[in-house]
């Protein structure tokens, strides 16, 4: 019961948009230049989207460390979710700047994924951390769309997505390090599948 009640608490909590960054947010560091209001609205989905893929990590790492058999696989699995969790701050931070909302369908993606993190902690910590090594390796490619696709003046988004793309590739390598079984492709195309959903809606809503 009382895990029950943390993650509702920590459901209310990312739907909010209150989070808490432990590392200083890379946008700090650049001036906030100016943006059209088409530039604006387009930054504004892509951080939108962005956000969402934070809300997803922390719910697939929180169930993938629920469940780990191992305890070495927990405890990196909860060092990723609290490196992810920087993230959902930043990006959260960046969306308010740009004047905009995060996903009204926060608590639909958050629910959703913890369920997919569920299911493959159920499967065994191999193929669980492989589910991680797929997961970053798309989003990495996602990440590297996104820095072509942001505007050239709006430094403060494009340093966020950086050091995104950063932490992912170390979460991915992390995990593969750690004895991650390779997926089946069925199962990635299904994710990618699923991703552009998430995408193409969160861009909006």
């Amino acid at each position: 019961m009382d895990k029950l009640i943390i993650e509702i608490d920590k459901l209310l909590r990312l739907g909010a948009g209150v989070s808490v960054s432990s590392r200083s947010n890379p946008a700090n560091s650049f001036q906030e230049n100016e943006l059209s209001d088409q530039e604006r609205r387009h930054s504004a989905g892509l951080m939108r989207i962005n956000h969402v893929g934070e809300i997803c990590a922390q719910a697939l790492y929180d169930s993938q460390a629920q469940f780990a058999k191992n305890e070495s696989v927990k405890q990196q699995l909860r060092h990723a979710a609290k490196e992810e969790e920087d993230h959902l701050a930043w990006t959260a931070e960046r969306l308010k700047d740009l004047g905009a909302r995060p996903s009204l369908l926060n608590p639909l993606w958050y629910a959703g994924s913890y369920a997919i993190g569920t299911v493959a902690a159920r499967l065994g910590d191999a193929q669980s951390l492989g589910f991680v090594v797929e997961t970053e390796r798309q989003v990495e490619a996602h990440l590297a769309g996104h820095m072509e696709k942001l505007p050239p003046q709006d430094l403060k988004s494009r340093a966020i997505v950086r050091q995104m793309h950063v932490d992912e590739i170390a979460h991915g390598q992390k995990a593969q390090a750690m004895g991650a079984a390779e997926m089946p492709l069925p199962a990635k195309m299904l994710m990618r599948a699923m991703a552009k959903v998430m995408t193409a809606t969160a861009y909006y809503l």
